[in-house]
């Protein structure tokens, strides 16, 4: 099974995705793209290892995703990706400019062949007013068009606010 989760910040995406990787059965791998730039990052990572069960297998990627995912693909696990909008901000500021485009491809590619459970976190960006900023405008359009380009691939597709999920598909 392959599930997109989205919603606001803090709106409880990451908690209901934890929930519906033990609801998997399977052995857990928590795939983190989060990097710890400064203090209040580094606070954020450690208050959601502390949430998580100890015995998942936390694998840290920033950039690789389709390449991760194929290397830890079995059907015996469930893979949770938290979170695809961290991803896209780590492509999108890369020295190399062609690097989100490749990546976002190979993730689009790799996904079908997939044997995993699979559970994306990503964070819904497009209910707000049009950022100021080129590069702020760029996140918005390549975060909606990600999610869109996801969706059809995922059995299914959730809207989580105030904690509470609303199934799109």
């Amino acid at each position: 099974m392959k599930q997109l989760i989205l919603g606001g910040a803090r709106s409880g995406k990451s908690r209901y995705a934890e929930q519906q990787a033990i609801q998997s059965g399977k052995e857990v791998y928590y795939l983190a793209t989060a990097t710890a730039g400064d203090q209040e990052m580094s606070a954020r990572i450690q208050r959601h290892q502390q949430q998580r069960p100890s015995h998942w297998q936390l694998i840290e990627e920033e950039l690789f995703l389709a390449e991760t995912l194929s290397a830890h693909n079995s059907t015996d696990c469930c893979i949770l990706v938290d979170c695809l909008t961290l991803w896209v901000s780590n492509l999108l500021c890369h020295e190399n400019t062609q690097l989100f485009v490749q990546q976002k491809n190979a993730l689009l590619e790799t996904l079908p062949h997939l044997a995993c459970d699979l559970i994306f976190v990503s964070n819904e960006v497009g209910l707000g007013v049009i950022p100021m900023g080129e590069l702020n405008r760029r996140f918005v359009d390549e975060s909606g068009s990600l999610h869109q380009d996801l969706a059809p691939l995922c059995e299914k597709v959730s809207f989580v606010a105030a904690g509470l999920p609303l199934s799109l598909k």
